[in-house]
């Protein structure tokens, strides 16, 4: 999976396939739907990380960016996104609004209970 940051750094970041069902599952479970809800442009600024370049941008040792459960999204406005996702009422792990770093936070567990906490950090 394309990372400016993995490219920059000279990184391996290719997609292991036991990631691609999780990667599906929240594309298809809360991305496409969530996109479609809020009619707003969503960009995805980190997706899949691998060990090495999670640990490099100081990623959770336990990311949910390394099992392909998680994405990091732009939108222009991020307090509509987190009401849209709470309407819509997909089923989703984690929404944490970052407020300095500008990105949203967003997860889907493909196995398990999905959490559905909002956090602002």
């Amino acid at each position: 999976m394309y990372s400016a940051m993995a490219v920059e750094l000279g990184l391996n970041n290719a997609l292991p396939s036991e990631v691609i069902p999780a990667i599906r599952n929240l594309t298809v479970r809360l991305l496409e739907p969530l996109r479609i809800y809020h009619r707003q442009p969503m960009y995805i600024m980190s997706g899949y990380r691998s060990e090495e370049l999670n640990r490099l941008v100081g990623g959770a040792p336990s990311s949910q960016h390394m099992k392909g459960e998680a994405v990091d999204i732009y939108t222009v406005d991020r307090n509509r996104l987190l009401e849209d996702l709470v309407a819509s009422c997909l089923n989703f792990d984690q929404a944490i609004l970052y407020r300095t770093k500008g990105f949203i936070h967003l997860s889907l567990k493909k196995h398990g209970v999905n959490r559905k906490q909002i956090l602002f950090k």
